[in-house]
């Protein structure tokens, strides 16, 4: 798999709600998918598939204990989403710096007089 479509992968993956709400209880510590279903109230295939998903683009890590399997967030995955969201936080970081300029220029300005 080339690294763009690696990539898109984890775009594609983050953009179902119930991958998402996975990865939000994994941030949290490691689960069992037996506590994955428990908690967002979906199916135990439903909720295996979605792993898998996740697992195929490197977001979450799996280990096996006896009969159950414990999954984790794995955060270096969420790189390609770091970096495109950061690109939004310099566009507002620039807004935000050039309406401060404008603010500071007006009140440096002298009151109109009546």
């Amino acid at each position: 798999m080339t690294r763009l479509a690696a990539v898109e992968d984890v775009f594609t993956a983050v953009a179902e709600p119930h991958r998402r709400r996975i990865l939000d209880l994994l941030s949290a510590g490691e689960r069992s998918v037996g506590d994955i279903v428990r908690v967002i109230h979906i199916s135990q295939p439903l909720a295996s598939k979605h792993l898998r998903v996740l697992r195929d683009v490197s977001l979450v890590n799996v280990r096996s204990d006896r009969q159950q399997r414990f999954y984790s967030l794995n955060a270096a995955g969420l790189k390609p989403l770091h970096a495109w969201a950061g690109s939004f936080e310099r566009f507002w970081n620039e807004r935000f710096d050039r309406l401060d300029a404008h603010l500071q220029q007006l009140q440096t300005q002298e009151p109109p007089h009546d």
